[in-house]
């Protein structure tokens, strides 16, 4: 009898050991994972029927079969269905919705995406995943109208324009123009309205620019807008580079910066300031330069800028620059502002209110100023000896900024005044010229703002 005990207690232990080695074996063999396979679709909330939607299925044992269904109030509709004869661990599709749905019309409709894997759990039948992707129907494109904007723009320089953008699912708006540049309007005035400085970029020999409305479904409209374009040109200098200018202020200059001690050879110390450190700076500008507001607008009375009293124009906005050393090439530059002289440590005054987003040292144009005047309008001051103010700072017309100098790349004591919209050098004689800030500026806002209260 104890025999036969001891003989089903073995017989017991086996079968629980066997029980147990069999549980770790399901439990953390891949083939039997109890993960349900990840759905994703790429969506906003909204279908426009136009645009397909994305969807990604993944899962580590692999997907065996997957089915994708519509539903709305008045149909459902397998858009998409399939059984992989090898399961993948990763697959993605595109699903387009039916041509005939689009007649009715409906104002939203449920996206279904059913997965199953090919994990031995469930009894060998595997893990099933559903997702539901309700999609709000949006087929109309958004209201686009340009109210006006300003006549002209010339090469190197500025112009405005006030627009109306509409729809209930808007979702970006932007001026799109043809050198890989997007200009980015603010709310104007009343709800709905907004208006933009564009520029065009002088190394750019043509300009277009558009509007560009796009709402959350992906419906877009474009709207170009009918700049008269005038084309202007600009100086091209051949500037000698002598020994004595070699050791003197680019032997000086590259003291200053690391980059141009790799090497002692002046002419490689020459292009590594004119070309890799020029560069650096401007970026630095332009990064600056490019913040936009999204404050609405309901005036902007610039005034013209003269920033330095009695003062003379010793170089000119857009001058081409060719470099040559012995008669050979060495670099080229733009000269991208204004250079101004009157007396040594000259003072420097802002004609309108702004904020201060920069003042510090910038390599080239030593100690600069920033000010944002807003609507995406910056003046710098470069060459100061001295800065009056920081980072931050909310000036008043007529308050000085600083000083002028020689800090930087500069040969005597000078101020090089620059004017940008959204990151674009633009000329700055424009912005100094009352009659052209009136024609262009001041009563194109007004014209709109009569335009808008008739509406």
């Amino acid at each position: 009898m104890r025999r036969k005990n001891k003989f089903g207690s073995i017989i017991f232990m086996l079968i629980l050991i066997a029980g147990i080695a069999g549980a770790v074996f399901v439990s953390f063999s891949p083939m039997f994972e109890s993960v349900v396979p990840k759905i994703s679709m790429k969506n906003s909330g909204f279908w426009n029927f136009k645009e397909p939607l994305h969807v990604s299925i993944s899962d580590t044992s692999g997907i065996k079969s997957y089915k994708v269904t519509l539903l709305s109030k008045d149909e459902k509709i397998v858009l998409n269905q399939e059984e992989l004869s090898i399961p993948e661990n990763d697959i993605s599709f595109n699903i387009e919705a039916p041509k005939h749905i689009i007649s009715f019309k409906p104002d939203k409709v449920t996206i279904v995406i059913e997965a199953n894997d090919a994990s031995k759990w469930n009894f060998l039948s595997g893990n099933v995943a559903q997702e539901k992707f309700v999609l709000k129907v949006d087929t109309k494109k958004p209201h686009l109208n340009v109210l006006t904007n300003s006549m002209y723009i010339h090469k190197g320089g500025s112009g405005i324009v006030i627009f109306k953008a509409d729809d209930p699912n808007l979702s970006e708006v932007y001026i799109d123009v043809n050198h890989n540049k997007r200009f980015k309007p603010q709310p104007f005035y009343k709800d709905g309205y907004y208006i933009s400085l564009v520029a065009w970029k002088i190394t750019q020999p043509s300009f277009r620019a558009q509007i560009v409305a796009k709402d959350k479904a992906g419906n877009v409209r474009k709207s170009t807008i009918a700049f008269r374009l005038k084309n202007r040109k600009y100086r091209l200098s051949k500037i000698k580079i002598s020994d004595r200018f070699l050791n003197g202020k680019i032997a000086e200059l590259a003291e200053t910066f690391d980059i141009a001690q790799q090497t002692e050879d002046k002419i490689e110390q020459f292009k590594i300031i004119n070309e890799d450190i020029r560069e650096k700076n401007e970026d630095l500008i332009h990064k600056t330069t490019s913040v936009v507001s999204d404050d609405k607008v309901d005036s902007f009375a610039i005034k013209p800028f003269y920033p330095l009293k009695n003062s003379k124009k010793v170089a000119s906005f857009g001058d081409h620059r060719y470099y040559y050393y012995k008669g050979k090439k060495l670099s080229e530059s733009y000269h991208l502002g204004l250079d101004l002289a009157s007396v040594k440590m000259g003072t420097i005054k802002t004609q309108n209110p702004a904020t201060v987003v920069f003042a510090d040292f910038n390599g080239l144009y030593g100690n600069m100023p920033v000010l944002d005047h807003g609507l995406g309008l910056y003046t710098i001051y470069g060459h100061c000896s001295s800065l009056n103010v920081q980072s931050g700072d909310m000036l008043n017309a007529g308050e000085q900024i600083a000083s002028t100098g020689m800090s930087g790349y500069a040969m005597g004591d000078h101020l090089h005044f620059g004017v940008l919209v959204q990151g674009i050098e633009v000329r700055p004689e424009e912005w100094m010229d009352r009659k052209w800030i009136k024609l262009n500026i001041t009563n194109t806002i007004k014209d709109a703002k009569k335009i808008i209260d008739r509406q």
